[in-house]
């Protein structure tokens, strides 16, 4: 199995940044985490496929799933397919828990944790795609440090992408928009798809409005979806 150079990490340091909690939990939610988060939860010391009964094909890896609506969305579009979310967030993840049993899911699982503390044990190309979607923008230079693309963690996916899978990321923060866009196309594992405007100004098939896209369309903030290509035969 190819595993990265820890030392790579360096880079950002080994802090995380972002909430981990945020208000109290209703007894019913508290209730999903206690019960169900244990039976769904990603177990890094295995791989990818076998987390799943049916050892699917395909995999995909949502890094910051939010409230859950679009992993919760996709994965029921595609139940032949595995999902992995990661979300430190407890709020986050307990949202993601109704969204599962509402929609009776069983092909999600979850990591509740830094997603960089399991890129280790997962081998090159066991992705058929991933998700970053309305990141924190950390938009001041001093923070740039935090932001969850940074080149290690571009490198980690470029590794873990198989060729032809695809990355797509997403914002509606000016500052954030420009460097989620800046640092997937300067890294050579990957292409940029669009042709047209449109590409990049139109929730792409299969993505379901989250509720932090509506937050922003809101507040008259515009939302750009980037879709790239991993390069390779």
């Amino acid at each position: 199995m190819n595993k990265p150079d820890s030392d790579k990490f360096h880079d950002y340091g080994p802090h995380f940044y972002g909430r981990r909690k945020g208000r109290k939990l209703r007894t019913t939610m508290q209730g999903l985490l206690d019960e169900q988060l244990p039976k769904l939860r990603y177990d890094p010391a295995d791989s990818p496929a076998a987390q799943f009964g049916n050892r699917p094909a395909d995999i995909f890896l949502e890094i910051g799933f939010g409230g859950g609506e679009n992993l919760a969305a996709v994965a029921a579009a595609r139940p032949d397919a595995g999902f992995i979310g990661a979300e430190p967030f407890v709020n986050g993840v307990a949202s993601l828990l109704r969204h599962i049993e509402d929609r009776d899911l069983s092909n999600i699982r979850i990591w509740d944790d830094d997603v960089r503390l399991i890129f280790g044990g997962m081998a090159a190309a066991s992705l058929a795609g991933a998700y970053v979607l309305f990141p924190d923008p950390w938009p001041k230079r001093r923070h740039a440090a935090r932001r969850i693309l940074a080149p290690a963690v571009l490198d980690e996916l470029a590794r873990l992408i198989r060729p032809a899978g695809r990355l797509v990321l997403a914002s509606d923060h000016p500052a954030a928009k420009s460097w989620l866009l800046q640092s997937a196309s300067s890294h050579p594992a990957f292409r940029w798809t669009a042709r047209r405007p449109v590409d990049w100004r139109e929730c792409p098939q299969g993505l379901v409005p989250t509720r932090y896209m509506m937050k922003a369309e809101r507040e008259s903030r515009t939302p750009n979806w980037f879709l790239f290509e991993r390069c390779g035969d």
